[in-house]
């Protein structure tokens, strides 16, 4: 079937497509629009769009996190991303539009979660699941806020005709975060409504990572063990490095693998745009051409240089490219499209198996205090895929408990493991800055001291201008 046509509304990009999936913004202040499940799911559908906007998810917001991680740099404008003293300008303005798209999104599911159980013509089940949708959605776009700009205004459907709202502490914002996530877990189906939807699956995903952020990880263990056996999951096989695109290709409508993506498809508007690896010399990843935002080099950066070449991961993602800065120098594409003409139609890939398995290995062994069986086949699990093994059985490149001689060890593995795995899908500054390892890892592999500025994103004036309960000394230190 045509990937387009597919699944949820390939969220949001068939919400000018789909009568089903029509977005009516003009009738979101409409007390009437929430009356029947049609309504409803319309409400549900405009959370997805400001959040997955081309200045949302599907550019800036992965490409600033790019540019902060230890086995890359950025280029071109986003530069000071990659220089860890603070941004300029430009960055700031940018960190500024992910802040307005996504409190834009939570807004529209604070309609939904205010309305929707009002409705005269939804039944009781149905009222659950919209709701218990955008609670997810919620949680999701704040823990993601939380980890970039840290104390939030924490607008809910109880205070959203408020202009004037003070940032609440970070514990406070993540109170918000866990009970939204939990809410969710329990009015979220077993099996997605439409492909790209969340399920309840997707949401213990969520909580086992919050309750990661937490060090709760007796919680972060049980809620990715819940995943795992349930057996609704596997990873996808593969024997070559092109047999990744199964996974990150254009065309690819699901898999195996896939808990929670953003869905997008080669229409204008509602495809991965920057994020795309862009065209250059004779390499063309992406059919529209343009230009490219993050680069490494396979010899100084010591991330790269001590992956194994044997790891299929690193042929898919990674090619050798003179840009100006030797024959040494590597550009990602991970996600190719040329045969777009628009944006590409990769999904955005929040939340796979793999992650839920390295999720599981780590809590599991901090919860043990040790290395354990159950953490270290996670752990080989990912690493036996790389290799373009089979998952689920034992192989000569499998790791051994005798392998760790305690948990700092285990635990270092599992953050190397998990840097190959998600390379540019924009989590791993969020995990090194978890670990308390960011500005040891920066300082050790690109020899950079960051500043204390560079650790937070700005809040932007958009806010500051007309919320006249944050005070400019508010602001995040150094801006």
């Amino acid at each position: 079937m045509n990937k387009i046509f597919s699944g949820l509304f390939l969220a949001i990009a068939l919400m000018g497509c789909s009568d089903l999936l029509e977005e009516e913004p003009k009738s979101l202040a409409s007390e009437n629009f929430y009356n029947t499940a049609a309504e409803a799911k319309a409400a549900v559908n405009a959370i997805y769009g400001p959040m997955r906007s081309d200045n949302g998810l599907a550019t800036n917001y992965p490409a600033q996190l790019e540019g902060l991680a230890d086995y890359g740099n950025s280029r071109g404008t986003q530069t000071p991303v990659s220089l860890y003293q603070g941004l300029d300008n430009t960055n700031i303005n940018r960190v500024g539009v992910i802040w307005d798209n996504f409190y834009q999104s939570i807004r529209n599911a604070n309609l939904v979660i205010a309305n929707v159980p009002k409705g005269t013509s939804t039944s009781p089940a149905e009222k659950t699941a919209f709701v218990a949708e955008a609670k997810y959605l919620r949680s999701l776009l704040y823990f993601a806020m939380v980890r970039n700009w840290a104390a939030l205004p924490i607008r809910t459907e109880e205070n959203m005709t408020v202009a004037d709202v003070p940032r609440s502490s970070v514990e406070d914002v993540y109170k918000l975060i866990l009970s939204d996530a939990l809410e969710a877990e329990s009015g979220l189906p077993d099996a997605p409504a439409e492909i790209g939807r969340p399920t309840k699956w997707a949401a213990k995903t969520l909580l086992s990572e919050i309750y990661m952020y937490q060090a709760n990880w007796a919680s972060s263990r049980t809620k990715a063990k819940e995943v795992i056996d349930a057996n609704k999951y596997s990873l996808v096989e593969v024997s070559t490095s092109e047999d990744f695109q199964k996974i990150y290709g254009p065309e690819v409508v699901n898999t195996t693998e896939e808990i929670f993506y953003f869905k997008y498809s080669r229409q204008q508007g509602f495809g991965l745009v920057s994020y795309a690896h862009r065209k250059i010399g004779p390499y063309n990843y992406y059919g529209p051409g343009g230009v490219y935002a993050q680069y490494t080099d396979s010899t100084s950066n010591s991330v790269i240089k001590k992956w194994d070449n044997k790891d299929l991961r690193k042929a898919h993602i990674l090619y050798n490219v003179d840009i100006g800065l030797g024959a040494s120098s590597c550009l990602f594409r991970k996600y190719r499209d040329p045969a777009a003409t628009a944006g590409a139609g990769n999904d955005y890939p929040w939340y796979r198996y793999a992650d839920l398995l390295l999720f599981h290995a780590e809590a599991d062994a901090r919860a043990a205090n040790a290395p354990t069986a159950d953490a270290l086949e996670s752990l080989n699990k990912v690493h036996r895929r790389g290799y373009g093994l089979p998952s689920k059985t034992p192989s000569a490149i499998d790791f051994k408990l005798t392998d760790f001689p305690n948990l700092t060890a285990f635990i270092d593995k599992v953050v190397e493991e998990r840097g190959y795995e998600t390379m540019y899908e924009g989590k791993r500054w969020n995990d090194l800055k978890r670990l308390g390892i960011a500005k040891q890892r920066i300082l050790e592999v690109k020899k950079i001291v960051i500043a204390e500025k560079h650790m937070l994103w700005p809040i932007p004036n958009s806010e500051l201008l007309y919320n006249k309960a944050i005070k400019p000394t508010d602001q995040n230190p150094g801006y």
